[in-house]
């Protein structure tokens, strides 16, 4: 049996995993076995760029913090090796970084499920987050259309000007 100090010790990571899970807006769980030491430092150097807080944790601990934070659906896929990826900000960083591996390695890194909201996802579920555009990508999209927009209106408020000056004898 485990001393009392380790308990309590392990009660503390819990709470302390727990209460991120509260305040996350989306996470992954993946299994990282097959990943090199190489891939792995570049991986958590892009995660970390990103804003997305990376760590290898017990499945026990992790099943008993996601329990406590109200996801209990995703303590299913908590088996064998797992590593979990959380955002506080951005609810597609997480996804779309770890999708890129996780093609990119051939089936030796694999996503199990995530989570956004507080709603469980399932693989499908993570892979289509993932697809989406980035809050980036959609701030430039809405650039280009409102650009687009006022561009039209000048051009037209150009062809009137032009035409009253037509219109106007000399």
């Amino acid at each position: 049996m485990a001393s009392e100090k380790i308990l309590k010790a392990k009660q503390e990571q819990v709470e302390a995993l727990s209460a991120k899970l509260n305040k996350a807006v989306a996470g992954v769980v993946v299994d990282y076995r097959g990943i090199t030491v190489a891939d792995d430092t570049k991986l958590r150097k892009e995660l970390r760029e990103a804003g997305v807080e990376y760590a290898v944790i017990k499945n026990n601990i992790l099943r008993r913090a996601a329990e406590a934070a109200g996801l209990s659906d995703l303590t299913a896929s908590m088996t064998g090796t797992t590593a979990f990826a959380m955002s506080e900000s951005d609810p597609i960083a997480a996804a779309k970084i770890l999708h890129k591996y996780a093609e990119a390695s051939k089936g030796k890194y694999a996503i199990k499920a995530g989570f956004m909201e507080g709603k469980v996802l399932d693989v499908a579920g993570v892979e289509s987050l993932a697809k989406l555009p980035g809050k980036q990508e959609l701030l430039t999209m809405l650039c280009m259309a409102l650009n687009g927009n006022i561009r039209g209106l000048a051009v037209a408020l150009n062809a009137v000007a032009e035409k009253k000056g037509e219109e106007q004898p000399a």
